[in-house]
């Protein structure tokens, strides 16, 4: 007789395919295990008490961010990306850890929930009836009358009864909110979607800053990181401002900004603080304003020295060259907000218009270019100059900026989505118990006709068996017949006597 021994790599492949799978199933466990969820809660819970107790990028701003740590340690929290937790890749990695271990937990969960949905037991088995905690046996003259005093008191207790019919015969079976089975897996659907929106922010998303000044236009922002972005469109500031309470603090600010695709206008919207603009996903949010240092427009007062009767005012604006007459015009040559000499050179002590100096140049066809200096706390002063005006300052209105910050986040609507579904799933999980009645016709031990009566509760067990007392006890009043009644519920012992004082008291009224 031959043996046919199998060949070595055989034994080998067999030996392997064993091995992986068994390290398959082993991380599918691990994966899947309610332990691994609660860790990667925790450790998501910690990330998430770091990315609020450190300062973030964008909106805290370098200069605060450089007050507030060293610079080396400000080195290693950008490395490890603290300064801007929420859009890091490993905060990104935890989130797809938590909805995998979500997956694989629902998934090998979900066939139990899924067949109290399929299988709605309208008629129980023997065994299903032996074992259901919350049941009575009453004694019915028939079936049909046992029957119809049942539905009587599922109605009462608000039960929509219906009759089933079998082999057996007949019998009654009522639930009411069937779909709280699954509100468990909407709660985990809802979180899925909140990890997936996070997610596309994370790796998809970004978020900058931009300062705007009176019609200045760009498709430029300045990203948390340093970088640049290119936007595919372009934003222009056509105007901004600040309104004050009585005491002069900020109440509010406002630009009003204009989107242009393509060189086209498009959008047109005035933005305030969380009224943001939005435009293919991207959302510009007002963020500050304030003086930008610069020159935004002078009031002057001309007076020809030749006809001092021919006196007028103009309005002039940086970069604007305006004619004073056929030969002569005059541009804001330089401008100094807080004007101070220092080692014989003019200089700015700060950005803010506490000493304003402005030069003016006025060019003549004639002469050439002459150089005029006016100060604003000190009018009187006056320079020799070889040009045929005289200039005084009327009014000075300082230039402005306008703070946006901007930010793209793809995952939004998911996130919000998910918000929704949760608030769904969790209201149905808390505040509604999956609840089912039926009512039997049987022998019981000794052959008497009695009408088994049972339920089952998803939830707060304790108060439903109220309830199911109260049913018991609406369809003995039901009967009206002087029939005893007898069995148990496992989790009060006083419940029999209730039932046998019951119909004590219907066989007293009949």
């Amino acid at each position: 007789m031959d043996l046919k021994v199998p060949r070595t790599g055989t034994w080998v492949g067999s030996l392997m395919t064993l091995h992986l799978k068994g390290w398959s199933q082993q991380i599918q466990r691990t994966f899947s295990s309610l332990r691994t969820g609660i860790v990667l809660l925790i450790t998501l819970g910690v990330v998430s008490a770091a990315g609020t107790f450190v300062l973030q990028r964008p909106l805290t701003e370098a200069e605060k961010l450089e007050r507030a740590y060293a610079p080396e340690t400000l080195r290693w929290l950008d490395r490890l990306s603290l300064t801007d937790v929420f859009h890091s890749w490993w905060f990104a990695l935890l989130l797809a850890a938590l909805g995998l271990n979500i997956i694989l937990a629902s998934l090998e969960r979900f066939p139990v929930a899924w067949a109290y949905v399929q299988r709605r037991y309208a008629r129980p088995d023997a065994h299903f009836l032996k074992g259901l905690t919350l049941q009575r046996e009453i004694q019915i003259p028939d079936k049909e009358t046992g029957l119809a005093a049942a539905e009587r008191a599922f109605r009462q207790l608000r039960f929509k009864p219906q009759r089933v019919a079998s082999q057996n015969g007949m019998s009654l079976f009522a639930e009411r909110n069937r779909f709280v089975r699954l509100a468990a897996y909407l709660v985990h659907a809802s979180l899925l979607l909140i990890f997936a929106g996070a997610i596309a922010d994370a790796l998809l998303g970004y978020r900058g800053y931009v300062a705007l000044t009176p019609n200045r236009q760009t498709n430029q922002i300045e990203l948390s990181n340093g970088k640049t972005r290119t936007l595919p469109f372009v934003v222009r500031c056509d105007d901004a401002g600040q309104e004050n309470y009585a005491d002069g603090s900020p109440r509010r600010w406002w630009s009003k900004l204009v989107v242009l695709d393509s060189g086209r206008e498009v959008l047109r919207k005035e933005i305030a603080v969380n009224d943001p603009l939005v435009f293919r996903g991207v959302r510009f949010y007002q963020s500050g304003y304030g003086s930008s240092g610069d020159l935004g427009a002078l009031r002057l007062r001309v007076v020809p020295k030749a006809n001092p009767a021919d006196t007028r005012e103009i309005v002039l604006h940086p970069d604007e060259t305006l004619a004073l007459d056929a030969e002569n015009s005059v541009r804001v040559a330089a401008f100094f907000p807080d004007f101070v000499i220092r080692d014989k050179q003019v200089e700015t002590r700060s950005d803010q218009p506490n000493n304003p100096a402005i030069q003016l140049t006025v060019d003549s066809k004639k002469s050439g270019a002459t150089k005029v200096w006016l100060f604003a706390n000190f009018p009187e002063v006056n320079h020799a100059d070889e040009s045929p005006y005289r200039f005084q300052l009327r009014d000075l209105q300082m230039g402005w900026f306008t703070g946006l910050q901007v930010s793209h986040e793809p995952g939004q609507w998911a996130v919000w989505i998910g918000v929704v579904l949760m608030i769904v799933g969790l209201a149905a999980a808390f505040y509604f118990i999956h609840a089912r009645v039926w009512a039997v016709p049987i022998s019981d031990d000794r052959g008497r006709l009695v009408l088994w009566v049972g339920a089952s509760a998803s939830k707060n067990r304790e108060e439903f068996e109220e309830r199911f007392n109260k049913l018991v006890a609406e369809i003995l009043d039901g009967l009206k017949a002087p029939y005893g009644s007898r069995g148990t519920v496992s989790r009060t012992s006083g419940s029999h006597h209730f039932l046998v004082n019951a119909a004590a008291a219907l066989k007293g009224r009949s």
